[in-house]
């Protein structure tokens, strides 16, 4: 993941993937606010239900297609030297195990979800999904420690939004009729996607911070204050990132409610005519 495309992939399934959620989160509440429930992912409507399955298949494909460029285009297929693996690929070795998880967390919903042999509850779902962004902490948490100045600081970043990602997993299992947690789910996803693509375009893209230079897969700042700078930066972008996230919630919240919360305000009349 060490480039401007190795960022952007993950980034996009990401960021569609959490908007998605967000929507469906918003709607699902507004028009049955009573009968709420967390859900890991949500169905595609349209097309006779042809693509009711959707976000689930673009989690497993995403995932088998990352796994591809990361495994087999990005070592090429030059797994072992000397009998032992290649030093030179143990990054791409790591990336490949956090998007197994991926992988096996989108099989195994599509498992439970279309077949009667692997039957789960949501909430057992929510801790898989859990245990996948657990295994992107780890990777991340222990990978940033090769990762100094700035560029550890953006991972240090993401690691803190994949944090946000286990516990809003996990304690939708525990409290599944909770919708703030359901909706916090989907931003978190939202802002790591997002994450993503501004680490791609700040350190392997055009918007590198003045006096900091990518030389040699490192990013280099020339003092400590063009460092600090960066940091800075980092800090103002993440806060436009949330703040953007945030209104479009809002808006998305006030079109649902404005199109279809009248089905809820009629349940409501005849409740209090009766």
């Amino acid at each position: 993941m060490g480039s401007f495309k190795g960022h952007v992939v993950p980034g996009t399934l990401f960021l569609m993937v959490g908007v998605w959620h967000m929507w469906c989160s918003v709607y699902r509440y507004v028009v049955n606010p009573n009968g709420f429930r967390m859900r890991v992912w949500n169905t595609v409507p349209g097309f006779d239900g042809r693509l009711k399955y959707l976000e689930l298949y673009m989690v497993v494909i995403g995932a088998f297609i990352d796994l591809c460029i990361e495994l087999l285009y990005a070592t090429h297929l030059k797994f072992f030297v000397n009998g032992v693996l290649n030093p030179s690929h143990l990054n791409n070795f790591e990336h490949s195990g956090m998007l197994v998880m991926f992988f096996v967390f989108g099989l195994i919903t599509l498992l439970s979800e279309k077949t009667s042999f692997l039957p789960l509850p949501e909430g057992a779902l929510c801790f898989i999904v859990a245990t996948a962004f657990s295994a992107e902490y780890l990777l991340f948490y222990f990978h940033s420690t090769n990762h100094k100045g700035l560029e550890g600081y953006y991972h240090f970043i993401l690691v803190l939004l994949i944090g946000l990602c286990i516990l809003t997993s996990v304690v939708g299992a525990v409290i599944p009729t909770n919708f703030p947690l359901d909706l916090s789910s989907g931003i978190a996803v939202t802002l790591q996607g997002l994450w993503f693509y501004q680490t791609a375009f700040t350190l392997y893209g055009p918007m590198m911070p003045d006096g900091c230079m990518l030389k040699d897969s490192e990013v280099i700042c020339r003092s400590p204050d063009n460092q600090i700078r960066g940091e800075l930066l980092a800090n103002f972008q993440l806060f436009s990132l949330a703040f953007g996230v945030l209104i479009t919630v809002v808006g998305s919240y006030s079109f649902v409610l404005s199109r279809f919360g009248h089905s809820r305000s009629t349940v409501l009349h005849d409740i209090e005519v009766e």
